[in-house]
């Protein structure tokens, strides 16, 4: 079951309008989050990117879209779909209404709820082999709409699929700058020695849920520095440990790029920081 635009539908029994605008012209947006046991997992984190988001893309926001009404609608799903003793994925979809070419008709928006169920309710440690390349066929731009969850993702649909027909578990992008942006599903951090580094967020890197509360954490430690700066390619091989970050996964560390394996002790520590952090949030 799905929730669409307030009612609860059979997912086979969904459709959207041929004219719906997400399709047309990417004019959508989304954001994914975990649900353990009916708890919305950095959920205030969550909503207010998701109205910025919004606003950012000249949507205009229902007034019943409080925080409660959100959460509600969300867990109501969840429940719907006999998840509420269990961890679910949700994904809220937001598009603008039908009507008009580039320019729309009007600002009013609909949404769309869906909900799997996860493995596990907590982020775990997993030490698999995870190797990545970087994908140079295309560009990020760096800039503010980049950083937004909008439905314009062939980027990461292309890099995913030169991925898979390489053998890697992913890949990392770059900006028209040359410099490492992020995964194709998430953020990146690079650990030197005290150092930890992510790309800034004006270099065109998803403003990531899990980034913000690690960049939290991590500023809180005396025995690590965080730098919000540009990373280098360059830079990926004399790293000690390189991990991606997402809402889902919590933090999944690389263990191979080109000729250099990579240790998970930091990522390790700071997972543990982290799950701390969902159950108290």
């Amino acid at each position: 079951m799905i929730n669409y635009n307030g009612k609860m539908v059979a997912q086979e029994d969904a459709s959207l309008s041929i004219d719906n605008r997400g399709y047309h012209y990417g004019d959508s947006l989304f954001e994914t989050l975990r649900v353990v046991h009916g708890k919305l997992m950095f959920w205030e984190d969550h909503y207010f990117r998701l109205m910025a988001s919004m606003r950012i893309l000249r949507m205009e926001i229902p007034m019943s879209f409080s925080p409660e009404f959100l959460e509600e609608e969300i867990l109501s799903c969840v429940k719907e779909n006999g998840f509420e003793e269990q961890s679910a994925r949700v994904k809220i979809n937001i598009h603008r209404l039908p009507g008009g070419l580039y320019l729309p008709q009007q600002r009013e928006i609909g949404y769309m709820i869906s909900t799997s169920l996860l493995d596990t309710p907590f982020y775990i440690n997993d030490e698999s082999a995870y190797e990545v390349e970087l994908y140079k066929d295309h560009y990020v731009a760096s800039g503010l709409l980049s950083t937004l969850k909008t439905n314009n993702r062939i980027v990461n649909v292309l890099g995913s699929i030169y991925a898979e027909e390489n053998d890697y578990e992913n890949c990392l992008l770059l900006n028209e700058k040359k410099s490492v942006l992020e995964a194709l599903n998430g953020n990146i951090f690079l650990v030197k020695g005290n150092s930890i580094k992510t790309p800034p967020l004006s270099d065109g890197c998803l403003n990531g849920i899990i980034r913000k509360n690690l960049i939290k954490i991590i500023g809180k430690l005396e025995d690590f520095d965080l730098k919000e700066e540009s990373i280098s390619p360059f830079e990926l091989q004399k790293a000690d440990e390189l991990f991606v970050t997402n809402s889902i996964m919590g933090i999944q560390s690389i263990t191979k790029y080109r000729k250099k394996s990579y240790d998970f002790a930091t990522a390790n520590n700071l997972r543990a920081k982290l799950n701390t952090q969902a159950r108290l949030g």
